[in-house]
């Protein structure tokens, strides 16, 4: 074993080679928070929600069709939300209340509301929800909520 000297030359040795290799932090600048982004930070903060509409019956009826969705996003969805919102055709699976793995058709509904409108469109998310259950028999909608920053 070499003598204590020794080992903490190599030592120090050692941490000042990999304080060469390793890459410098960028400087911040002067007055600039710690936190500070890397990038500059767009658009005004916004609550992005998405839901997931099964279009299986879990009573055995007829699957939801397209006319059938669409319909409910025009009557229902579009007066709560007029400022827009998006709509793709996704396939998914759940475990029903039986247990039994379900695999379906369905529809991925994305909504984008400034969070300063949050409580309001909570009620108006949890309605369309609500809604579809009962209307095509459904057991539940998935919701999905996320903070973002939005800039159009």
């Amino acid at each position: 074993m070499p003598p204590p000297r020794l080992r903490l030359a190599v030592l120090a040795v050692s941490t000042a080679l990999l304080g060469v290799a390793a890459p410098a932090a960028p400087a911040a600048p002067a007055g600039a928070p710690a936190t500070q982004p890397p990038h500059p930070v767009h658009g005004s903060p916004y609550i992005e929600t998405s839901l997931y509409f099964g279009t299986a019956r879990p009573d055995g009826g007829p699957a939801v069709t397209d006319r059938q969705f669409h319909a409910f996003v025009d009557e229902i969805v579009t007066p709560a939300f007029p400022a827009g919102l998006s709509v793709k055709e996704t396939y998914g699976q759940y475990r029903d209340a039986h247990g039994t793995i379900e695999r379906e058709r369905s529809y991925e509904l994305t909504l984008l509301y400034p969070t300063s409108r949050a409580r309001p469109s909570d009620s108006e998310i949890e309605h369309i929800r609500a809604v579809y259950n009962r209307r095509f028999a459904q057991e539940s909608v998935a919701r999905v909520d996320d903070r973002a920053r939005v800039d159009f």
